[in-house]
């Protein structure tokens, strides 16, 4: 069903999270957040290719987003991972935020997760944060 490259992906952007979560407990440690990143890209590229990659971190649409994402990435790296890790949040957000949404309908489903999702307060945030926020969507 899934291909080898996608199945790596997808595990390393597992790990991706699992090295930021780690980041941040540790008190916002610049190694692991750094080899979250590294990861985070590196499975990207696997699970949707190179080209599609290149394509979706060249939109013009979308260069706010970029701009802060990889701004953040560069800051982790030269130890100033809370500010990096700011700027990152607010990347992803910004070019993954259309998203959103979806993943809340999907998790609805869930026994522990969907009534939470379900109350008026959060589905508003999540409206809000999955918002376009102006920005011309192409169909």
């Amino acid at each position: 069903m899934f291909s080898d490259n996608a199945k790596i992906g997808t595990f390393l952007l597992t790990l991706s999270l699992l090295c930021f979560i780690l980041g941040i407990v540790f008190l916002f440690d610049a190694a692991l957040l750094a080899l979250a990143d590294v990861l985070f890209l590196i499975g990207l590229v696997l699970l949707i290719g190179p080209s599609r990659t290149v394509r979706f971190f060249t939109r013009p649409d979308r260069l706010r987003g970029i701009v802060t994402f990889f701004l953040g990435i560069l800051l982790v790296f030269i130890r100033w991972p809370v500010i990096g890790v700011g700027l990152q949040l607010y990347g992803i957000l910004y070019l993954f935020g259309s998203f959103l949404p979806i993943v809340a309908n999907s998790l609805r489903g869930v026994p522990v997760i969907g009534p939470l999702l379900s109350s008026e307060k959060v589905e508003n945030f999540v409206d809000r944060m999955g918002s376009s926020g102006g920005r011309k969507i192409p169909v």
